[in-house]
């Protein structure tokens, strides 16, 4: 049996006790306690259009989601005492190059517990009570409710009973954050889903970044075999005032003759960048939008195909990244170098944001060392290929055959060479103790 041996990310401050029963009476997120509480209440407008319209009379400002009552809230509980470091006080710098990598050294984030086991060859898990989860975390943790209203306009409720026939969606901190305002999604937290995509929930998460209306503030997701830690629905954000390298990479537009005419939803690949992956943006509303890329990633769940997930542009545009570096750490095929920086390359280390561990490597991060690791993430360019004709297929896409073949990864020092892989070829057996 193979194993990786790997120190957990800790989210919530409850989760090293997740072994003990501590019972009620905490104000926790579980049945016990959540459906008798009362929390913050942020209701969306329900119509689906992708512009950030300007708000009524009756609407809180137009500011107020991201910067009063996320942003806001984040610094309050910092104040509390409720985040493991200061994340604020990380250096961060922009590493010299042509893509303008960004390095922050961020070594509160190498924690110790005791280990866990997590299977990495399974994408779809089945939800585990007796792990940790979300249900686990304290009311303190919690920002706000994030719903859907019933008009066209948003409104918000400094109290709002939850009551026994919700299950509710929740923003809350991540307690070992890495960056400023760096917070979780819930997606209906009593229905204790696992780690996986559905329509519904991926909506709801565009919507966020609707409500957020900031180019600086973006939603992740990490599916299992990429990196979640967490087999319990969830997304996650945060606020970084300047562009993501991904968001800068070139693209070629993928011409697609059926399937999209009415949603206008456009669909690209990246060009020029280490990790390969799919653009999606356009489209009549964010809801034509979210079921193309929700289908798409859950065609990658029920083929077992580890992928990241970043929404960008207040939801308007959002990057998917079929992945195989855990994979190919378990087979050993990536150099000890590498392995010894203990850097996980989740959706934000992909996107550009690399989050190291050690001081060595920050003062001595590099663009080429940038490329390096992520090249080890992505597909060769025939199964990706070949991925991509997976999705266009499950969710009815057809394309035409492309005229202009992809640019080489361009300065690329170490290119990767990981050959085609069935989606299912992950070695038996195979887990991460996290």
């Amino acid at each position: 049996m193979l194993t990786i041996k790997r120190v957990p990310t800790v989210l919530s401050n409850y989760q090293e006790d997740s072994g003990e029963s501590r019972g009620c009476g905490r104000n926790c997120l579980g049945k016990c306690c959540l459906p008798v509480s009362k929390l913050p209440l942020y209701a969306f407008k329900s119509d689906a259009r992708p512009e950030i319209s300007s708000s009524g009379v009756d609407e809180p400002p137009s500011d107020f989601f991201l910067n009063s009552l996320l942003l806001g809230g984040w610094e309050d509980r910092m104040s509390r005492g409720l985040f493991r470091y200061d994340v604020t006080a990380c250096e961060t710098k922009v590493i010299p190059g042509e893509y303008g990598f960004v390095a922050q050294l961020n070594e509160g984030r190498h924690l110790k517990k005791r280990p866990t086991e997590f299977r990495v060859d399974r994408v779809l898990q089945p939800f585990d009570p007796a792990k940790f989860n979300f249900t686990k975390v304290g009311q303190e943790e919690v920002l706000f409710r994030f719903e859907a209203g019933e008009g066209d306009k948003a409104r918000f409720l400094e109290s709002a009973a939850v009551g026994e026939a919700n299950t509710p969606s929740v923003v809350a901190i991540n307690v070992s954050p890495i960056e400023y305002g760096h917070v979780l999604l819930i997606p209906r937290v009593l229905d204790c889903l696992p780690q996986r995509i559905d329509p519904d929930s991926f909506l709801l998460a565009l919507h966020m970044a609707a409500e957020a209306g900031s180019p600086y503030f973006r939603l992740g997701y990490n599916s299992l075999g990429a990196f979640a830690t967490i087999n319990h629905l969830h997304f996650q954000a945060y606020f970084l005032t300047m562009p993501f390298p991904v968001e800068k990479a070139p693209t070629q537009r993928i011409p697609v003759v059926k399937g999209l005419s009415q949603s206008k939803v456009k669909v690209s690949k990246l060009l020029n960048y280490p990790v390969r992956g799919l653009v999606y943006e356009g489209g009549n509303t964010l809801k034509d939008l979210s079921d193309v890329v929700a289908n798409s990633c859950i065609c990658l769940q029920e083929n077992n195909i580890p992928f990241n997930v970043l929404i960008s542009d207040s939801g308007r545009r959002i990057f998917l990244f079929p992945q195989c570096y855990a994979e190919k750490q378990a087979l050993g095929e990536v150099s000890q170098e590498i392995l010894d920086t203990q850097v996980n390359p989740a959706v934000w280390e992909i996107s550009g944001h690399m989050v190291l561990k050690r001081k060595k490597d920050y003062e001595e991060a590099s663009e080429e060392y940038a490329w390096r690791l992520l090249a080890e993430v992505s597909l060769s360019e025939a199964r990706f290929e070949e991925v991509k004709a997976y999705i266009f297929e499950a969710t009815g896409l057809e394309s035409e055959e492309e005229k202009i073949e992809p640019e080489e990864n361009k300065g690329t020092p170490h290119q990767s060479s990981t050959t085609a892989v069935a989606a299912n070829h992950f070695p038996e057996g195979c887990l991460i103790l996290q």
